[in-house]
């Protein structure tokens, strides 16, 4: 389902969950007056990239919930990975929990809500156009040469998300965990995790725990396992 104009899809989603929409239902708007990143940050929607959300509703048997996170993800990776040609690909990397980086620049956000057992999964991804003057570097698909409508792509991401989500249901979290650190930043690499009240931790890049947590390494050879923070590449 696409619109010209909404004010967020994911709100827009989290309503029609609550009217009993069917999983597997997708909304895409040309353009966001009101769209929103983490911890409630504007999402700046210029017409030209991707706005789109999806619906999961959760299942008694399913994995934890916050590891849909990792899902989306991986199927936005390989969908972007799809997109790139291949001497781009090499630069592409996912950024825990699940940004998507090319040459250490943002290129798309994912946000989770969640309403009873309706997954609200948000998906923005600069197709055409990025913002500039922010507090990191960010790209699009256009400055790497790549141009697609946002349709077509969102027919490349449903089927890519179908695969990823029916292994998660099917396999449990292990071949998702897989598959993220093989496309992750490498194992070694620097980070800082800016925490919800406003500490930072430096650390290197260990591994994910079996619940998907990143895990850091700090300076003094002790790990630490951050559950929410903003992370960035040092």
């Amino acid at each position: 389902m696409t619109v010209a104009e909404t004010g967020s899809t994911n709100a827009d989603m989290i309503a029609l969950a609550a009217s009993g929409a069917a999983e597997g239902l997708w909304l895409r708007a040309e353009r966001q007056t009101a769209g929103k990143g983490r911890q409630g940050r504007e999402w700046v929607s210029p017409p030209g990239n991707l706005y789109a959300s999806t619906l999961v509703r959760l299942r008694p048997t399913d994995p934890a919930a916050a590891t849909l996170a990792l899902v989306a993800a991986i199927a936005l990776e390989e969908a972007v990975r799809g997109c790139l040609p291949n001497e781009t690909t090499s630069r592409l990397q996912i950024k825990w929990p699940n940004d998507l980086l090319i040459n250490g620049a943002k290129l798309s956000g994912i946000l989770l809500e969640r309403s009873g057992d309706a997954i609200v999964i948000g998906m923005g991804v600069n197709l055409a156009d990025h913002p500039s003057g922010l507090d990191r570097a960010v790209t699009s698909l256009a400055a790497h040469g790549v141009k697609v409508e946002p349709g077509d792509f969102l027919l490349r991401l449903a089927e890519t998300f179908d695969q990823w989500l029916a292994r998660w249901r099917g396999e449990g979290l292990a071949p998702i965990r897989d598959q993220w650190q093989a496309r992750a930043h490498r194992n070694g690499a620097a980070l800082t995790a800016r925490l919800p009240d406003g500490r930072s931790v430096d650390g290197v890049f260990e591994r994910l725990d079996t619940d998907g947590a990143l895990i850091l390494r700090l300076a003094d050879g002790t790990t630490r396992v951050i559950h929410a923070a903003d992370v960035f590449l040092i």
